[in-house]
């Protein structure tokens, strides 16, 4: 019997640094295949006011992304497109206006998922990549407007949240210019550790997770700096992110300037800004849930829409035919918009 074609997928997710293609095959029975990634960089994080608002370069800087991304999905034969914004734009004061300005410009209209579902979707990919022999699991990932915790035992998680402790939000507005003042640094920490404490009550009444992971390019790039395996070792070597080595390079990195920040390992000049509001991130988590360490997971949100797409295309189903609780609802986002 001869196999049907693939789905050719492509996700374009309008993150707060960048806007990021993905585009992979999806068969039944089989992970996705990744077939390319185009990354443009639109810096809508830096380009956000302190009342929220997108100035207007970085919105000429979507509109050319978008475009962009359409034209490559096109050329790679893209069935189907899922654009869609987190939180730089999602929690944006002139969202809507941002949107219907990409659309008249691109045809393109952007979707959001709430921090929940980004939660769960993440979740789902982790859950996949590391398997039922993780056990129950926590995962953690660290966005630039938003920071996702979900935890459970199950295929989707029991509890799913999204808090505004992004690494580039808290730079924003906590941080100076390097270096970085001792009680600053302090300020943070205990400001990131008060509502995480508050926020993370119902995570802590679940049985300890056997399995803590992360996700993010902040989590890849800070167990990078603490001694992880570089990226050319593959995808399929284990990488941790040790308490204990993280809280040694707190004080330093405060201390660096951002080019010095760019000559540690793994540490890329687009994060560096905000790599130490990350750190503390990190560093906070660990300490109020009671974790060593963190395992380094490379699937994230993407891979959990890929999967998602894939799960519905494997039962035959629509993927807006949802069962109840299932990750994300995909009916403001055009999935079809590449002509």
């Amino acid at each position: 019997m001869t196999q049907a074609p693939p789905l050719r997928l492509g996700v374009l997710d309008i993150g707060s640094n960048s806007a990021h293609l993905r585009v992979a095959d999806l068969w039944p029975g089989h992970p996705p295949a990744g077939v390319r990634s185009v990354k443009t960089a639109v810096r809508l994080a830096e380009a956000t006011d302190r009342h929220g608002v997108i100035h207007r370069p970085a919105v000429g800087r979507l509109i050319g992304a978008v475009r962009e991304s359409v034209a490559s999905a096109a050329a790679l034969g893209v069935d189907e497109l899922i654009p869609f914004a987190t939180s730089a734009l999602r929690d944006s004061a002139n969202r809507d206006d941002v949107v219907r300005e990409v659309r008249a410009a691109t045809g393109v209209g952007l979707g959001f998922l709430t921090g929940e579902q980004e939660a769960r979707l993440t979740f789902l990919a982790a859950r996949r990549w590391c398997g039922w022999s993780a056990g129950p699991m926590l995962l953690a990932d660290i966005g630039g407007g938003s920071m996702e915790l979900a935890a459970g035992s199950g295929r989707e998680p029991d509890i799913a949240l999204s808090l505004p402790l992004g690494a580039g939000r808290l730079t924003r507005h906590h941080l100076p210019r390097p270096p970085v003042p001792k009680n600053v640094r302090r300020a943070l920490a205990a400001h990131v550790r008060s509502v995480l404490r508050e926020a993370t009550l119902e995570i802590a009444q679940l049985p300890p997770p056997v399995t803590a992971v992360a996700t993010s390019k902040t989590f890849i790039q800070l167990a990078r700096l603490c001694g992880a395996p570089m990226a050319k070792a593959g995808p399929y070597r284990e990488r941790f992110l040790p308490r204990r080595e993280l809280r040694r390079w707190l004080p330093r990195l405060a201390r660096l300037s951002e080019e010095e920040r760019t000559a540690l390992p793994g540490i890329k000049a687009s994060r560096a800004r905000q790599i130490l509001a990350g750190a503390i991130v990190a560093d906070a988590v660990m300490d109020v849930l009671g974790l060593d360490r963190l395992a380094v997971c490379p699937w994230a949100l993407r891979e959990g829409l890929f999967l998602h797409r894939l799960d519905a295309l494997a039962e035959g189903r629509s993927p807006d035919e949802l069962p109840e609780h299932s990750p994300v609802v995909l009916r403001d986002v055009h999935l079809r918009a590449v002509p």
